[in-house]
C-alpha cells in the first residue's frame, strides 16, 4: 500500500537539490510550480547539503522490518520505468521491484511493502528519520551524500548519465553531439548538478547556449513542448521515459523527439541507500543486489529456479540458493532460502531489467548496464 508522508518533525536540516536522475527522472503527478523561467548562461554553485542524523535503530533495521512484518521502501512519486504508482496503491518499475525483492528476501513475501513515495527535496530526511528502511529512488551516489547525510550507498543498481534531447524537425538527428547545442536555447530545472554540467560542457567544446532554468524538470519539459526550448537536457532514463511515455499517449511518433547518442556528459550511478551503521542490514541489502546479479550469469530465473534449487549448477549458485552445505543467509539473520525466494517471486538482474526499462528503449547490450563479462560494469563479488 502507498504510505503517504506526514508531516516530519525532526531535527534535520535538509538542504538538498539532486543531481540530473535524481529530480528529473520523477515526472511528478501534483501540479507545476509557478516559478516563472530564468534566463542564464552561468553555472550554478555546487549543490550543498546540510542534515543532523538519527542512526539507525539500537535492535537494527533487519529486525525492525521483521517485527513489523513488512518493508517501508522509499521511492519516487513517480517515475517512468522506475516507480510508476498504480490504482491499486501499488507501484510498478524498476526500483519497486527491488522494494519486492527485499521484501521477499527479508519476509520470504514481494507484496509485504509500504511503498513510501517520497520527492527529491525530502529523500534523504525520511531516511534518516527512519520513516523509510531503505531508498530505491533513482538516487545517485556521490561522495557528499555518501559521508554528509548519515546514510551509505548500497551497489550500483543502474549506470545512468546526463544526456540532451532535442526535435527532429529543428534539424537534429541520430548523430547530433555535444557540438551542435551551439547556439541553442535549452532548459533544465535550476540549482542542480544537471545545470552545472551543461554549462561546463558547453564551455569545453565551445559552444554558447541560452540556459533556460525552471523549478521542477516537468516544467522543462513543458518548454519544450511548446518550442521555447530548442533542446532539454537532464539523466538519459528521464528523457527515454518522457519519450516513451508520449510517443504511448499519441502526443508524438517514433523518431519526432531524438536523445543525443553521444557519451553521457555526467556520471550517475543509481542504487540503494540506507542508513549508516547497521552493517547487518547493508549486507541485507547489498547481498540482494549481489545474488540477483550472480544469478543473471548463471542464468537462473523467476522461470527456471526449482530447477535450479534441486540441482544447482555448480557449489557457489548452491550456496545462495540455500542449498549448499555453506549457506550464508542463516548466518545473516535470514532464512537459508531468503535470496532463492527474491529470485522465486520477482527474478533476477536482467529480468527486473527488461521488464521495466526495455520498452522505454534502454538495451543493456554496449551499454554500462551490460554484464561485466560483455563489456558492461555490472558485476558482484563471489557469493562464497
Amino acid at each position: 500500500m502507498v504510505k503517504r508522508l506526514a508531516p516530519l518533525v525532526c531535527v534535520l536540516a535538509l538542504i538538498v537539490t539532486a543531481c540530473g536522475t535524481d529530480d528529473e527522472t520523477t515526472t511528478e503527478t501534483q501540479p507545476a510550480t509557478t516559478a516563472a523561467a530564468e534566463v542564464t548562461t552561468t553555472a550554478a554553485a555546487e549543490p550543498t547539503t546540510t542534515v543532523s542524523v538519527d542512526f539507525a535503530q539500537d535492535d537494527g533495521t533487519l529486525a525492525a522490518v521483521q517485527a513489523r512484518g513488512s518493508l517501508r521502501c522509499g521511492v519516487s512519486t513517480s517515475a517512468i520505468g522506475f516507480a510508476e504508482p498504480q490504482d491499486d496503491g501499488s507501484f510498478k518499475g524498476f526500483d519497486a521491484d527491488y522494494c519486492r525483492a527485499l521484501a521477499a528476501a527479508v519476509l520470504g513475501d514481494a507484496n509485504a511493502v509500504e511503498f513510501v513515495g517520497t520527492t527529491a527535496a525530502e529523500r534523504f530526511t525520511v531516511l534518516a528519520a527512519g520513516e523509510i528502511d531503505v531508498l530505491f529512488r533513482n538516487t545517485t551516489w556521490t561522495q557528499s551524500r555518501d559521508t554528509e547525510i548519515g546514510g551509505d550507498f548500497g551497489p550500483t543498481t543502474f549506470y545512468d548519465g546526463q544526456q540532451i534531447m532535442g526535435k527532429a524537425d529543428f534539424g537534429f538527428d541520430d548523430a547530433s553531439t555535444l557540438e551542435d547545442v551551439d547556439g541553442a536555447r535549452l532548459c533544465t530545472n535550476a540549482g542542480t548538478t544537471t545545470e552545472k554540467n551543461i554549462t561546463e560542457g558547453a564551455r569545453v567544446v565551445g559552444a554558447e547556449i541560452e540556459l533556460v532554468t525552471v523549478e521542477n524538470f516537468p516544467e522543462a519539459m513543458e518548454l519544450f513542448r511548446e518550442g521555447s526550448c530548442d533542446l532539454v537536457t537532464t539523466d538519459g532514463s528521464a528523457l527515454f521515459g518522457h519519450r516513451y511515455s508520449a510517443i504511448q499517449n499519441g502526443e508524438i511518433a517514433e523518431g519526432d523527439w531524438i536523445i543525443f547518442p553521444t557519451t553521457p556528459i555526467s556520471k550517475e550511478p543509481l542504487g540503494p541507500m540506507y542508513r549508516q551503521n547497521d552493517s547487518q542490514w547493508a549486507d541485507v541489502v547489498n547481498w540482494l543486489v549481489y545474488i540477483l546479479i550472480i544469478a543473471d550469469e548463471k542464468g537462473i530465473t523467476s522461470a527456471n529456479i526449482e530447477e535450479m534449487v534441486a540441482n544447482p549448477p555448480d557449489p557457489e549458485a548452491g550456496r545462495f540458493l540455500g542449498v549448499g552445505e555453506d549457506e550464508l543467509q542463516t548466518k545473516m539473520g535470514l532464512s537459508a532460502d531468503a535470496y532463492a525466494q527474491a529470485i522465486r517471486q520477482v527474478g533476477n538482474y536482467d529480468e527486473i531489467y527488461v521488464n521495466n526499462l526495455r520498452p522505454l528503449g534502454f538495451s543493456r547490450a554496449g551499454s554500462a548496464n551490460a554484464r561485466w563479462t560483455e563489456g558492461g560494469l555490472v558485476y558482484a563479488p563471489p557469493a562464497r
